[in-house]
């Protein structure tokens, strides 16, 4: 894995297409001209519109975080991956499963620039519904949450996942526990004196970078905005107080 390249404020926000239409995706895009340049299409996104709208979204020179959290037997996430590292404005890409699906996204992006990223667990997801899984709790592999993420992060990077998709409530222990030579992508933001929506375990944008996220997703905080590209300086306003706490 190579260390995480070293982004400005605004690089850090990652904002999160979360429509069903081109028209909608692309005018949210145009208002946040200038000040954003990272965006996340997800599967709402992507199976609306495919592959063209990350065509448009590259072609603007912008980056993209492919959020499809893939999942198959090793030889189909091979041959998919390997066709998305053939797009260079797809940057990131999430892949969910276990060291088989992290080892065979590996092997499809190649030497590809594409950083492969690992879902820890969703932010919608709590102590309680790990418990009722039978994965968290007295008597159970894992004691807490925490724990559980410490172990799906830690089997993702030993089999060759360039990052990791986190809670920011579990980044600083993150760090701590694999080092800071792998991008931290932390979902699930809410600014400051935003409802938390259904992300059970959001974050603030300032104490997400402080615990040591790389990048941040935000996305209904600012979709929904009166004003989105005002919301979107926030956020960024509010990622440079948490720059500010590390120094």
């Amino acid at each position: 894995m190579n260390p995480p390249e070293t982004p400005t404020p605004a690089e850090r926000l990652i904002v999160a297409l979360d429509f069903n239409d081109r028209a909608g995706a692309l005018r949210l895009v145009d208002q946040l001209a200038g000040v954003v340049t990272f965006y996340k299409v997800g599967y709402e996104l992507f199976i609306a519109e495919g592959w063209p709208i990350v065509d448009e979204l590259c072609r603007r020179g912008l980056k993209v975080f492919l959020d499809l959290k893939m999942d198959d037997i090793p030889e189909t996430i091979t041959r998919a991956v390997r066709h998305i590292a053939t797009k260079p404005g797809v940057r990131l890409l999430t892949i969910h499963g276990g060291a088989k699906t992290a080892e065979a996204a590996r092997a499809g992006k190649g030497t590809s620039a594409l950083k492969i990223l690992q879902v820890t667990l969703l932010t919608s997801m709590n102590e309680a519904d790990l418990a009722a899984l039978h994965l968290v709790g007295p008597g159970r592999r894992f004691a807490s949450v925490p724990d559980y993420v410490a172990w799906r992060a830690e089997v993702a990077l030993a089999s060759g996942a360039d990052g990791l998709i986190a809670s920011g409530r579990e980044a600083a222990m993150l760090r701590e526990r694999c080092g800071r030579n792998f991008t931290l992508v932390c979902p699930g933001i809410r600014p400051a004196g935003d409802a938390l929506g259904d992300h059970q375990r959001a974050v603030t944008p300032a104490d997400a970078i402080a615990a040591g996220a790389d990048h941040i997703v935000v996305g209904r905080p600012i979709r929904d905005a009166a004003d989105p590209r005002a919301k979107a300086m926030q956020v960024i306003r509010e990622i440079e107080q948490g720059l500010a706490a590390l120094r």
